[in-house]
């Protein structure tokens, strides 16, 4: 069930991703600061021309969906390009281009599909210990295997969740460092990523969805706190802004 369900996911999770979040597809006249840098920085990543979308939305933010290069979408909102100088949307976009050529969706899909299927089998041990199918015929050592069965019964859908978190935020990272790259210097994608936190603390999203926040460059505002941020997708702002003014960076010759 799970293969069968991040199957379909991962064939319709673009159609899901934008029509959710009331993305309209855009031609180049419309928006042609976006288009130029997407066509330059598509070139020098040997990326076939994604589709561009714009979401109808105040709160700056971004994401790329499709499973592979030759069905990618780029989606911005509104409130992106209209806060973004060249240099910061260029840092933008280039992000957003590394998920596609990183083939992050199909990265993510195999991490989702893992973790359904240890979900899965935790419930059915869950109801193998139920209806009494556990520690039957071995009275002696019913206690200590029922004890360890029921722990692992509990920690499995735990360590499912954050196997899909592990490789949510490595991707970011890797997305951040290949976007650099591409480039050629890591501080438009910083400048990017300070407002994006800044306006993204104060301006709730009104499109996006939690389903969809985990494509998106910076986690959304929606509320939650703590447990929020323990469970987040995305890794913290000032970790990756870190890295980023860490790195060493080579100029991308073009092809």
């Amino acid at each position: 069930m799970a293969v069968l369900l991040n199957g379909i996911s991962y064939f319709f999770s673009d159609k899901i991703a934008l029509a959710s979040s009331g993305a309209e597809r855009v031609s180049p006249d419309e928006v042609p600061r976006l288009y130029q840098v997407m066509e330059r920085l598509a070139g020098k990543a040997r990326l076939p021309m994604p589709k561009l979308y714009v979401i109808p939305e105040a709160a700056p933010n971004a994401f790329a969906t499709g499973r592979n290069p030759q069905h990618a979408s780029v989606a911005v909102t509104r409130g992106l390009l209209e806060l973004m100088n060249d240099e910061e949307l260029e840092g933008v976009i280039a992000h957003e281009l590394s998920h596609v050529r990183n083939y992050d969706i199909l990265t993510s899909s195999i991490a989702a599909t893992i973790a359904g299927a240890i979900t899965y089998l935790a419930q059915m041990a869950r109801w193998g210990m139920l209806l009494g199918g556990f520690g039957r015929d071995r009275d002696d050592d019913r206690e200590g295997g029922g004890f360890a069965a029921l722990l692992m019964i509990f920690l499995a859908p735990v360590a499912a969740l954050l196997l899909q978190l592990f490789v949510s935020r490595a991707r970011e990272y890797s997305a951040d460092e290949t976007g650099a790259r591409m480039v050629g210097q890591p501080y438009g994608l910083i400048s990017a990523l300070e407002k994006l936190g800044a306006y993204n603390q104060r301006l709730p999203t009104t499109s996006l969805s939690p389903s969809t926040s985990a494509l998106c460059i910076v986690k959304p505002l929606f509320g939650g706190g703590a447990w929020s941020s323990l469970f987040s997708t995305h890794p913290p702002l000032e970790k990756r802004i870190q890295a980023l003014r860490e790195m060493t960076v080579t100029p991308q010759r073009d092809e």
